[in-house]
């Protein structure tokens, strides 16, 4: 029987990702989430976003589920036609329902903006689930961005710095929750 390198097995057992970062492509994923993403990688945290980590022929629900549980923090990036995705909603509510810590942006938008819309082709069971997550969401503290008239350099820094916090304190809760007999 032959075995796999150990560098292999490595890479297997442990997260596709640290920081999972949910957002509306056609919104952000040629500003603000396309360049946290670069921001991130360039501080050494594994991150995913779907157009750098998958590729022709990756099942959609199968690789983004499971970076979803397998990373550490999200990074919601709230934006005008976010809630127009059924992609969007199904992975903010895999984010709260698997209890990660969640960095909400919302790039041009207001809290108050964000409703789950029935627009007839999305069961009552999933705008269900999509409205509780979106509910909790949008009582975290996060970011706000106005495009027009924000300082990029500003919320790139701030966000990475609270994706790193996040990080330093999911870290620290599992060190802590391996000590306890």
């Amino acid at each position: 029987m032959q075995h796999l390198p150990a560098t292999l097995c490595r890479k297997l057992a442990r997260p596709a990702c640290d920081v999972f970062i949910n957002h509306r492509g056609i919104d952000t994923k040629r500003n603000i989430a396309g360049l946290l993403y670069d921001s991130l990688t360039r501080m050494e945290v594994r991150s995913f976003l779907d157009s750098m980590n998958m590729k022709p022929g990756d099942r959609l629900f199968d690789h983004i589920d499971r970076a979803i549980l397998g990373c550490k923090v999200g990074v919601t990036v709230f934006s005008p036609r976010y809630c127009d995705s059924y992609f969007c909603l199904h992975e903010l509510a895999l984010l709260m329902e698997s209890k990660k810590r969640v960095v909400p942006i919302f790039y041009d938008v207001k809290p108050s903006q964000l409703v789950v819309k029935d627009n007839g082709t999305c069961p009552s069971k999933h705008l269900q689930r999509f409205s509780l997550a979106l509910e909790e969401a949008k009582y975290t503290v996060g970011l706000t961005f106005d495009s027009l008239k924000g300082d990029w350099s500003e919320i790139l820094r701030d966000a990475s710095d609270a994706v790193m916090m996040n990080l330093l304190e999911v870290e620290e809760e599992r060190k802590n929750l391996k000590r306890k007999p």
